[in-house]
């Protein structure tokens, strides 16, 4: 949702040609500039070192929105498909009980 909620944002500023501004990491002040898998979260390159994240698994932020929305675009046709067979249905149904 998060990754989600970013690329909308992006693309919306981009389309309006407005300035890009990339949020920063409340912790280090860094620009967010690695997408942690494991977490579901940006993080900054200082973040990605801790601890916390080391052992986990990192992507570009451009690679990663790009691969979510493959993933949400895919979802999304699937679900729109859903709905044309349920309106089908419920169609047929209405035919029936008249």
């Amino acid at each position: 949702a998060r990754v989600l909620e970013v690329a909308k944002r992006l693309s919306l500023q981009a389309a309006r040609g407005e300035m890009v501004e990339e949020e920063g990491c409340e912790r280090h002040r860094e620009p967010l500039k690695v997408f942690c898998k494991d977490d579901g979260a940006f993080i900054c390159v200082i973040c990605r070192e801790s601890r916390a994240h080391r052992s986990h698994t990192m992507l570009p932020v451009r690679d990663a929105v790009q691969e979510y929305k493959g993933q949400i675009q895919a979802r999304l046709q699937a679900l729109k498909e859903d709905r044309d067979k349920l309106l089908g249905f419920r169609e047929a149904e209405m035919r029936r009980s008249w």
